[in-house]
This record gives C-alpha cells, sequence and structure tokens, in this order.
C-alpha cells in the first residue's frame, strides 16, 4: 500500500482538509415537509431539485444502505435517447440534455464521455426495427441513422461482423449522443448538493412501514428502525425494492423484479470510444475509463429479489462477446455483479401520483434507470411540490394499466441499457 494512502487512513477525517461530501445528522426529526424513501441517484436528484428549484428543504432523504449503493452503483453507466416511442424520446433526450451542463451544475466531474451508441442489426427484423427507430427518432429530432457494414468496419475496426460465421451483422442503428458516465458520482454530486441546500440524508435509515389515516387514503408518516417521524409527502423511489414499499400502504403494481447481471474485465490500453449493442445476441459493451471491458447482458428469466451472480451469465455472456470480439477471449473476468430490475410489462416507469394521497411512486425503471436520473429528479420535484404530474411524465402515470394505455417500450429498452 502506498505510504500516502496509508497515512490518510490512520487520519481523523476533520484533519484531512477536505469536508465530508453528506452531513450524519446524530437522529431524525420528528417531522419533515418531504419524506424520499431511496438514497440512490434519483432519491437524491429530487432531493436536490426540491431544495433548488421549490426551496423545499425539510426533507429526509432515507437510505437503507449507503449512498449509491443500490442500482444506482450496480448499473453499466449508458445514457442514450434513442427511444420506440414518442414518449420515451422525450423523456430519455430531456435527461441526456441535462446531463451535459450536470458536471458544472453540480460541481463535480461525472467523467461524461459521449462515445457514439451503435444497436447492431443481424437480420432482415432487426434492420426493419432499426429502420422503425430512427425514424421515430428524427421525426421528434434526435440524432439515431440506420448505418451499413462499411459504416460500422470504419467506425469498429476491432469487430468481428461476420461474428464468427454463425450471426453476421446486417448493419445498426446509430445513435451520436450515446454517452457514459461515472455513476457513484452521479449519486454523490445530487447528494452533496442537496445537503448543502439543508436537506438531510440518513444512511443505515430502513423504512420499516408507512402510516395512514384510519381510512388508509393518505400516508401520514414513515415508519424506520431509528423511530417514526411525521411526512408531509412520501416519494418512493426504491427501484428493486418497489414491491416491498408499495405493499407497506395497500397498493398493488404490475412491477416484477429479476437480477440484471454485469461484468468488468482487466484493465487493458483504451482503445473502445464507442458503446456496443446486441439485441439479437443479448449483449453490450463499453470501455471504462480505468480501460475495463464493461459487459452486461439482458436480465435473468425467472424473478428473483436477490443481487446474486452466476457462473452461467458469465459463460454465455462471453461466449456471444468472443463472437463480437474475438480478442475479449485472452481477458481476466475481475468482478461480477447483479442489480434489481423493477420491470413493468411494457417496459416503460411508473411516475407520479398514486391513489393514496401524499404518496408518489418512481419505479419501474427495468433496465434503464440510471440515464433517467436528472429527468426523474426534476419531473418528480415538480410533481411533489406543485402535487400535479409534470407534461414529461403523465404517460407513464400507474392508471394506463387500468385503461391500457400502455407504452409500449420494449422494443427500444430491452438489452441496450
Amino acid at each position: 500500500m502506498p505510504y500516502r494512502l496509508l497515512k490518510y487512513a490512520f487520519k481523523n477525517p476533520e484533519e484531512l482538509g477536505d469536508p465530508r461530501y453528506f452531513d450524519q445528522p446524530e437522529k431524525l426529526k420528528s417531522s419533515y415537509d418531504v419524506v424520499i424513501i431511496g438514497g440512490g441517484g434519483h432519491g437524491l436528484a429530487c432531493a436536490y431539485y426540491l431544495a433548488r428549484d421549490f426551496g423545499i428543504t425539510n426533507v429526509a432523504v432515507l437510505e437503507q444502505g449507503y449512498v449509491g449503493g443500490g442500482n444506482t452503483g450496480r448499473n453499466t453507466t449508458i445514457v442514450r435517447s434513442n427511444y420506440l416511442t414518442p414518449e420515451g424520446v422525450k423523456f430519455y433526450d430531456e435527461s441526456l440534455k441535462l446531463y451535459l451542463d450536470l458536471s458544472d451544475d453540480l460541481d463535480i466531474n461525472l467523467m461524461y464521455s459521449t462515445r457514439g451508441h451503435f444497436t447492431l442489426a443481424h437480420s432482415d427484423s432487426a434492420m426493419r426495427t432499426s429502420r422503425w427507430r430512427a425514424e421515430t427518432n428524427k421525426h421528434l429530432g434526435i440524432d439515431s441513422e440506420v448505418v451499413d457494414r462499411q459504416f460500422i468496419k470504419n467506425e469498429v475496426p476491432y469487430l468481428d461482423l461476420d461474428c464468427g460465421g454463425t450471426h453476421p451483422i446486417m448493419g445498426a442503428l446509430y445513435h451520436g449522443p450515446g454517452a457514459v458516465a461515472r455513476h457513484d458520482a452521479v449519486a454523490w454530486g445530487y447528494g452533496r448538493a442537496a445537503n448543502v441546500r439543508g436537506v438531510e440524508i440518513h444512511q443505515k435509515t430502513q423504512v420499516t412501514g408507512i402510516k395512514t389515516n384510519d381510512d388508509g387514503t393518505k400516508v401520514v408518516g414513515v415508519e424506520t428502525n431509528r423511530g417514526f417521524v411525521q411526512a408531509g409527502k412520501v416519494i418512493s423511489m426504491v427501484a428493486g425494492s418497489s414491491p416491498r414499499i408499495t405493499s407497506m400502504v395497500g397498493l398493488k403494481t404490475p412491477i416484477e423484479i429479476f437480477p440484471l447481471q454485469a461484468c468488468v474485465t482487466e484493465p487493458v490500453k483504451p482503445f473502445m470510444d464507442t458503446i456496443i449493442v446486441s439485441g439479437s445476441l443479448h449483449c453490450y459493451v463499453s470501455q471504462s475509463s480505468r480501460g475495463e471491458m464493461v459487459m452486461g447482458a439482458s436480465a435473468d428469466p425467472q424473478e428473483l429479489h436477490s443481487t446474486r451472480s452466476s457462473f452461467d451469465f458469465v459463460e454465455g455472456l462471453t461466449d456471444q462477446m468472443m463472437d463480437l470480439l474475438p480478442f475479449t477471449g485472452g481477458l481476466r473476468l475481475m468482478r461480477q455483479w447483479a442489480g434489481m430490475c423493477d420491470m413493468t410489462p411494457d417496459f416503460a416507469p411508473i411516475m407520479g401520483k398514486t391513489p393514496i394521497d401524499n404518496f408518489y411512486l418512481d419505479g419501474g425503471w427495468g433496465t434503464w434507470g440510471f440515464k433517467a436520473t436528472p429527468v426523474s429528479g426534476k419531473t418528480m420535484a415538480y410533481t411533489v411540490a406543485n402535487d400535479k404530474v409534470h407534461d414529461l411524465i403523465k404517460p407513464f402515470g400507474l392508471d394506463r394499466f387500468d385503461t391500457y394505455k400502455l407504452v409500449g417500450e420494449k422494443g427500444a429498452a430491452s438489452v441496450g441499457h
């Protein structure tokens, strides 16, 4: 261990000169105007925009673990807006625009890096879907286009266009603004900026129950492992723990939980400046700023509330990856992990007000929650502050499953995280 690092390990934090990212309140107050359940990117972003845009600072963010320790720290950091539906395109494009200035806004280096996002097509049907998505994107002002094999060869020369001869690449949907960012820095940045404005962040604070009025129509507070607090409004922003929280108020949703696994290789010299996705092969890959190859696949097929990882995932993923990038066969895997994806039937989130007064829901994010962090926080803060659903998230209301007005985002949300 370097001496300088060892020296810091034995110092008192107050002696280091740099302030803590977050205050650590000794206890919860008896009441808050807003209680946000979930200290991931979405919860912290919502707290920040409540404080910055609406002056609502009597806010508590309750995190059962540590800040960013859930899906925010378990994703593969891709940001894009080349979705299939007009509702999805508008929503995620607003988030991408917010990301562009977010480092300056939060005064932290998010390592935001525009790479270009290729969704490979290995069949005629995949090419038709690519054209469909490209036309939808262009109509809404999004930079997307269908490209041929020669374009791919020029931009991604290390890719085997024949994929070992088993599933040759015919073309791709190319989304130039596709990017990656440092996921933990997004959480830390939003958390610090919210904390500076007076928001309290309580880690290691688990919500054990939600109290309603006598007839169960209105939320009045939350029970935690550190005591009860009154709350004017409560927002659930807990991703894979959504069913557990919504059950506390007797709210039924169609959200199901599936593990989503990913892994990284040992670092190698940076060479890959694009994001490669193959829906047909159910895999995707980019290279981190540290040189690691970040790889993932689609969500596991069986519902499971767990972050366990499996050998079956690695075996299947690496087999497909070596077809795309043969040289990866010589790399060693460094670590593997999983997150809990809260999936909805139409692969679009559930956001906004609920039938329970003062209880708001932000969930159903599946595999695309990280890229929505800024816009989710901003629109949910608006909705809570005004008790009026923001226009961008009106299509994502829970009541759409009663009226059958589904969004139908599966074609652009699956795999291409």
